[in-house]
């Protein structure tokens, strides 16, 4: 493996098992010190961070549709791809790239 590989992998942390996560859902995870939110929606897992900028809920609870998270305390909708909020693109929730490595859910963190 090249060091360039063994980089790359190291960014990836390991957060859940495929199959863990129903279509459709959340599920909280911590990860160096904070809760991220992996959802997964047709078929694709997304990750960003759990909590919404409005009041601090958490949104895995959320309901998952047409490619959205809804905050469930006040109804919030944040763009599951890019953490946007649809009413206000300035305000995101940091999101992290996501990969299936074998059974592995991983996301990279920042270093």
């Amino acid at each position: 493996m090249s060091q360039e590989e063994e980089t790359n992998a190291e960014e990836f942390i390991t957060v859940a098992k495929v199959g863990s996560i129903l279509e459709g859902q959340g599920t909280a995870v911590q990860v160096q010190g904070k809760y991220i939110g992996i959802f997964l929606h047709q078929g694709t897992y997304f990750a960003m961070d759990d909590q919404c900028p409005h009041q601090g809920a958490p949104l895995t609870p959320g309901m998952v549709r047409k490619g959205l998270v809804t905050c469930p305390w006040h109804g919030w909708r944040f763009a599951l791809s890019d953490g946007c909020w649809i009413d206000n693109p300035n305000v995101k929730v940091p999101t992290y790239e996501v990969r299936v490595q074998g059974d592995e859910i991983q996301i990279r963190m920042p270093s």
